[in-house]
């Protein structure tokens, strides 16, 4: 049964970010708010973390995670950043936007897309993500909360864990966040390919 914690949208109180926090890092996985719509969580290197969001959402090993990271010095220690791509990105950041980029040697390989090596990195402009980043002092390992054979995400905590209560840790719930996912650009090659268009603008990628 997962556990529910109602934080406050703009000041999420400090105690139970830390029992959040406790959980990921023991290897729990949470449903929590972004900037735009609900995700999972795992620590990183949590591979039954990784696995129970496959299994939830049934994702094939093509499928780009994303490391929700806290800032733009965080992003870099895990993606390769070209100097023309770099500019793209720290104007794109915080945002409602994620990257696919080619990942370092700090990225475990079951992340990684089996034929390109890379992986998908966002830096969210969130109070209660940036809190719970903050207090993790890592990336978090992340999907969006999309279930199978769904168009739109979850939107409301306590639907969340009305629904996934048996295969979640916990689910956090800071009231609404959007129910538009983040828009997702391809910067692993020569030229900017968008591969969903979201709650960012992604005419400055065209």
């Amino acid at each position: 049964m997962a556990r529910y914690y109602d934080v406050h949208p703009d000041n999420p109180q400090p105690r139970i970010l830390r029992q959040v926090v406790d959980l990921v890092r023991d290897g729990g996985l949470i449903a929590y708010p972004t900037d735009s719509c609900f995700a999972f969580g795992a620590r990183l290197g949590n591979r039954d973390g990784i696995d129970r969001i496959r299994g939830i959402r049934h994702l094939d090993d093509r499928h780009h995670f994303t490391l929700v990271c806290r800032d733009f010095a965080q992003l870099g220690q895990f993606v390769h950043v070209s100097n023309s791509v770099f500019r793209l990105v720290k104007a794109s950041t915080p945002g409602s936007y994620t990257f696919i980029l080619p990942a370092t040697r700090e990225v475990p390989r079951r992340m990684l897309h089996p034929r390109k090596r890379t992986v998908g990195v966002r830096v969210p402009a969130h109070s209660v993500t940036q809190a719970l980043l903050a207090e993790l002092d890592e990336p978090l390992v992340s999907s969006t909360l999309i279930l199978p054979g769904e168009d739109e995400p979850l939107t409301h905590g306590w639907e969340i864990k009305e629904r996934l209560d048996h295969a979640l840790d916990a689910v956090v719930d800071a009231g609404d966040c959007g129910k538009e996912p983040t828009t997702v650009v391809d910067l692993s090659q020569d030229e900017p390919e968008i591969l969903r268009r979201g709650a960012g603008d992604p005419s400055r990628f065209e």
